[in-house]
């Protein structure tokens, strides 16, 4: 239960990773009380949360619970990580946990199909507003749909289907699509998030390649900009692992 203390900077996004290792490794019968406090951490009717409030249905860092009104930090990369581990716990998209996150989900997504960051908190969106609320853009779309996926609903359904259709229309192989072209490569979003989106892409569609920067002699990768971390090679190398399994490069 070490991951999900209040100390960590990402609790809830530990605590999924950790559940998806261990029924990797299949040792499951450790990941009881992990998944239950990851149902405890969803904005739901236990909490004081109600499908009226922005929030309901997804989850935020982690740490002590949150009741209305103050959700703090809620996102769409979050949400998705903790159905993924959810799912891979053997938790059915009929559950109640799948059905709200469904609601959130539903209100990250465009009418373009596209996905954006969060709608509880807007300066969470890192590629602005647009005239219907807030830019779509890779990384999101990705997790958008990797989200849905995860919480039972299938490819065929029109949301996913509209966010797939969207990544194909906008894909980039350099960049994160849905920021503006002629950025700073050293400042940029879409630099920033180069190997997070190419490891999410991967899973999404496999087909749509993206081009790392080269590999160290070491065997490693990293980013040169600093800007989400993936300067770091243990985190710039693991998405490119997680990339190039899924493409088959």
């Amino acid at each position: 239960m070490g991951v999900t203390g209040g100390d960590a900077d990402y609790p809830n996004y530990a605590t999924a990773l950790a559940v998806d290792a261990l029924v990797a490794r299949r040792t499951r019968g450790d990941i009881a009380p992990m998944v239950a406090h990851l149902r405890a951490q969803q904005f739901s009717e236990a909490n004081g949360w109600t499908p009226e409030h922005t929030a309901y249905g997804g989850w935020g860092m982690g740490g002590p619970i949150r009741r209305p009104p103050h959700a703090g930090h809620v996102d769409l990369s979050m949400t998705r990580f903790v159905l993924e581990a959810l799912r891979a716990s053997g938790v059915d998209g009929s559950d109640p946990a799948m059905t709200r996150a469904r609601v959130f989900l539903e209100r990250s997504q465009n009418h373009d199909g596209g996905f954006f960051f969060s709608p509880v908190t807007p300066a969470l969106n890192k590629a602005g507003r647009s005239a219907e609320g807030f830019v779509s853009y890779g990384t999101t779309t990705a997790d958008g749909v990797l989200a849905f996926r995860a919480s039972g609903v299938p490819d065929s359904d029109d949301r996913i289907a509209r966010g797939i259709a969207w990544l194909d229309k906008n894909h980039r192989s350099e960049g994160v699509p849905g920021f503006g072209e002629g950025e700073n490569p050293q400042a940029s979003w879409s630099a920033g998030l180069r190997f997070y989106y190419a490891a999410a892409i991967a899973r999404v569609r496999p087909q749509q390649r993206v081009r790392l920067p080269e590999q160290a002699d070491d065997g490693s990768f990293r980013n040169a900009n600093r800007r989400v971390k993936e300067d770091d090679p243990l985190i710039a190398t693991t998405f490119a692992i997680q990339m190039m399994t899924r493409a088959g490069s």
